[in-house]
Parts: structure tokens; C-alpha cells; sequence
């Protein structure tokens, strides 16, 4: 059985940066998942911090989480800067790195 926190990550897979074209999993922008008793707290950074799809996708890892799991989710904006070997070995290989 998978935990709450594993379930979110997976649901997470379907949440595409639109500009590289992968996964916010795959890319390693979700920094933490802390399943709490009466919330989740999602962590995420992003490529840049002036990133222009900020809200967006911010929201859409709030909402696709809220899909999978019975409790308000907040999801947070991390201060670590993102690095490319943050990505899992997937995404590096498919945007050539």
C-alpha cells in the first residue's frame, strides 16, 4: 500500500512545466511532501524565481494533489534554488544533460 505522501508524488507526474515539458517530480521542483493529520504542506521550488508561470503551476500541484488525498493541501514556494542535477536521470536525459 502506498503512504499518502507517495500517492501525491505520483499524482504530482502529471503536472508539466510548460516551458521544459517535464514532469514537476521528474524536474525535482517538489522539494517536500509533509502529510500532516489535518493538512499537506507541499514544498516546491521553481526554475527561476521570477518564473512568469509561478501561480500556475503552483496551483495546478495544489489542485491535482487536493484529487488524491481527503485534506486541504497548501502548497509553498521553497527559497533553495533549483540546479539542474535536481532533475532524476530521466529528465537530464531527455532535455540532454
Amino acid at each position: 500500500m502506498h503512504s499518502e505522501a507517495e500517492k501525491i508524488q505520483t499524482a504530482l507526474r502529471d503536472v508539466i512545466d510548460f516551458e521544459l515539458g517535464l514532469d514537476v517530480v521528474a524536474l525535482g521542483f517538489i522539494r517536500d511532501i509533509d502529510v500532516r493529520d489535518e493538512k499537506v504542506i507541499i514544498t516546491m521550488i521553481l526554475t527561476s524565481p521570477m518564473c512568469p508561470m509561478a501561480s500556475i503551476m503552483l496551483n495546478q500541484v495544489q489542485e491535482r494533489a487536493a484529487e488524491v488525498i481527503d485534506k486541504p493541501v497548501e502548497v509553498v514556494l521553497g527559497r533553495e534554488m533549483w540546479k539542474p542535477d535536481m532533475m532524476d536521470a530521466e529528465a537530464r536525459e531527455a532535455l540532454g544533460i
